[in-house]
């Protein structure tokens, strides 16, 4: 008879972390919070489990470890004592921090924000051009911190006027292969956006629609409601990576949609250089669609973030419509504009947004529910009407070719 006690599960372990951050006079502890959940929501994407969270408070963080000495001797009191395979910190860590904590930390792994965004990024690649464009940007994080990879060499360096050790030796030779590589990766993706470029161009007959917006908002779903298309989405941060075009008619007036990559907090600037062609898919629409998750607590400071790096890459005067989506969801406690007495109950939440001082933040603004299907009707009106103007400006006699008007399919 088999003993199942002696039975155990082969399955790979999820591995662990804990998450630390510091409040600043710029960060105070309630956005911390927010930032450390958004993070393990980063680590879960993933597959990694947070464990434990250490927050300190400080003018700013310690320009040699991140955190006072006494926070960093309790974090190194908690992974000896308990099995963690890395440290993930909330913030860009310079590279001497990262030698630092490495010395400190020994075995454990030290993982700051890009670099945990990065390795998401990697996972999420499918196309040939954003896996170059992935592999750029962890070259180009890589490069100015090549000098933790060889600690271990140094020990074998000698000393003295004119030696060389192997340790500096492989470091500069290290260094010199990721130089080379950085180089060629940038002709690679120069040729593959000079095609891109041309495909475009074959597309300026049609008006192009863009969807953006913060990760995770529903950007995907939307894309799939609005085109029919089976368009991958999940409830993850960066499901998609990829842009993706699908051709839609609106009453015989076709357009093309473009699902682009979700924008977020301290977006590491590499990725923005990296994704520059696939970000021109975004300075070169003439309408976008601006999703916001208005069921997230911080759903205004995402919608900042998003025109913020929209103001980056010089996108942010386009015509949009700002759609709020996932009102099924929506918690009227966080519309803390309105007084509690005059709100109404859940069911009539479509009805309260429509009056509320969130459908003045723009021109054109949409509540749905893309999940839900809930109010789409609203948006594609809302949008062909701006598709149309466009679309009646580069072809003033399109009705006079004989085209009549056909509803698109439900």
């Amino acid at each position: 008879m088999i003993d199942k006690k002696k039975l155990y599960s082969t399955a790979a372990k999820p591995e662990t972390a804990v998450l630390v951050a510091v409040s600043t006079q710029k960060q105070n502890a309630e956005k911390t919070k927010e930032y450390l959940e958004e993070l393990a929501f980063l680590a879960t994407t993933l597959g990694v489990e947070t464990v434990q969270t250490f927050t300190q408070n400080l003018e700013r963080a310690d320009i040699r470890t991140y955190t006072g000495k006494g926070k960093l001797e309790e974090i190194l009191i908690y992974v000896t004592a308990n099995p963690v395979d890395m440290i993930l910190y909330d913030d860009d860590l310079t590279p001497s921090q990262v030698r630092n904590l490495e010395a400190v930390f020994k075995d454990i792994k030290v993982v700051d924000r890009s670099l945990l965004i990065l390795s998401i990024f990697a996972m999420r690649a499918q196309t040939a051009q954003s896996k170059l464009q992935v592999e750029l940007a962890q070259y180009q994080y890589m490069y100015p911190r090549l000098t933790r990879l060889w600690t271990h060499l140094s020990r074998q360096s000698g000393a003295g006027v004119g030696m060389r050790g192997p340790g500096e030796t492989e470091l500069e030779t290290d260094r010199r292969i990721v130089k080379d590589r950085i180089a060629f990766l940038k002709e690679k993706l120069e040729k593959v956006d000079r095609q891109s470029v041309t495909r475009r161009k074959e597309r300026d007959r049609l008006v192009r629609v863009a969807i953006v917006g913060y990760t995770n908002v529903g950007k995907s779903t939307l894309m799939r409601s609005l085109s029919k298309a089976d368009v991958f989405a999940e409830n993850k941060l960066f499901a998609t990576v990829d842009s993706t075009v699908r051709k839609v008619n609106m009453e015989n007036i076709p357009f093309l949609l473009t699902d682009t990559v979700g924008f977020i907090r301290k977006l590491p600037t590499t990725l923005i250089e990296s994704f520059k062609s696939t970000l021109d898919e975004v300075r070169e629409a003439d309408i976008l669609l601006h999703v916001v998750d208005i069921s997230h607590p911080s759903f205004e400071e995402h919608l900042d973030v998003v025109n913020k790096t929209l103001e980056e890459i010089g996108a942010a005067n386009k015509p949009s419509i700002l759609v709020f989506n996932k009102i099924d969801l929506y918690n009227p406690a966080f519309n803390h504009e309105e007084p509690e007495e005059e709100q109404l109950p859940q069911e009539n939440v479509l009805e309260q947004l429509k009056r509320s001082y969130i459908a003045d933040k723009a021109d054109h603004v949409v509540f749905i529910s893309a999940e839900k299907k809930e109010n789409i009707e609203e948006l594609r009106n809302v949008l062909f009407a701006q598709v149309k103007e466009k679309h009646f400006s580069i072809y003033p006699n399109w009705l006079d070719l004989g085209y009549t008007a056909v509803q698109t399919e439900e």
